[in-house]
């Protein structure tokens, strides 16, 4: 299916308008793409298939998860072959959890725009006036006169597909190219989980006592703090905030296990 530009409306008066017009005719006569030119200012990431999310998320989940339960079970019995097989089970476990629960919900999203789009293709196909004129209605709420608007839509409609795709981005705020992949997705999540949950495990492989505990914190904020500065860095927002955010979690959820942990350890 061709992907078309989302356009800026702008004053119904200027030249820039009269382009865009010219643009939409081009797009919807020239669908097949061979003879179509476009003019893109800059490039975007892809941010809408869901494997981006499922990564942050996952190795921020993994990190603080892990971190805490390692904490939790090391504050109630710190004996290593304990926190050992605490952690590599809630590794395993947290992970295959994360991947199932990404990809049934990413899938139940996809089905529903997917049955959403169908319903409209059905719509385009059996009530065009009708559609026409509320692509119509929608740039006229975007600054068109009523025949500029009107003009616009006509042009659209010309191509069924071009159609589909403009009724989507417009009433339903998606891209019927771009639903997610609910595979990848759960993929991206478990390997993300499964190496930010490694991470405060691994002082355990190799000690115990109090010097593994103070090892898989300080191991679990250094990493904490670095997926908040990579975070930042793509989001281009506050590093320094950013990581704090990360960070201030993930301390408050280590310190409530630690303190339940200790308090089962006296109690158990």
């Amino acid at each position: 299916m061709q992907t078309i530009e989302r356009w800026a409306f702008v004053d119904p008066h200027s030249d820039t308008l009269d382009r865009m017009n010219d643009e939409v005719l081009e797009h919807a006569h020239d669908h097949d793409g061979e003879h179509g030119h476009r003019h893109m200012v800059h490039r975007h990431r892809d941010v809408t298939g869901g494997t981006a999310r499922a990564a942050v998320f996952g190795v921020s989940d993994g990190l603080v998860s892990n971190v805490a339960l390692i904490l939790g079970v090391a504050a109630a019995a710190s004996d290593r072959s304990n926190v050992l097989v605490a952690g590599v089970a809630g590794l395993l476990a947290g992970a295959a959890s994360m991947a199932a629960g990404e990809y049934v919900s990413m899938k139940a999203q996809s089905e529903l725009v997917e049955r959403e789009l169908e319903i409209e293709r059905l719509s385009l196909e059996r009530q065009p006036v009708a559609e026409t004129n509320e692509l119509a209605a929608i740039y006229r709420k975007r600054g068109l006169d009523a025949d500029q608007a009107l003009e616009m839509a006509e042009a659209v409609m010309v191509d069924p597909e071009v159609a589909l795709e403009v009724h989507a981005r417009e009433e339903l705020g998606v891209n019927p190219d771009e639903t997610g992949n609910p595979a990848a997705a759960a993929i991206s999540s478990f390997i993300a989980f499964a190496v930010g949950a490694l991470v405060p495990l691994v002082p355990w492989f190799f000690a115990e006592g109090n010097g593994a505990i103070i090892a898989s914190a300080v191991l679990g904020l250094i990493a904490t703090a670095s997926v908040g500065i990579t975070l930042a860095r793509f989001t281009e927002r506050s590093a320094v905030r950013t990581a704090g955010r990360q960070v201030g979690w993930a301390v408050a959820a280590c310190a409530v296990t630690w303190v339940i942990g200790s308090w089962l350890g006296g109690v158990v």
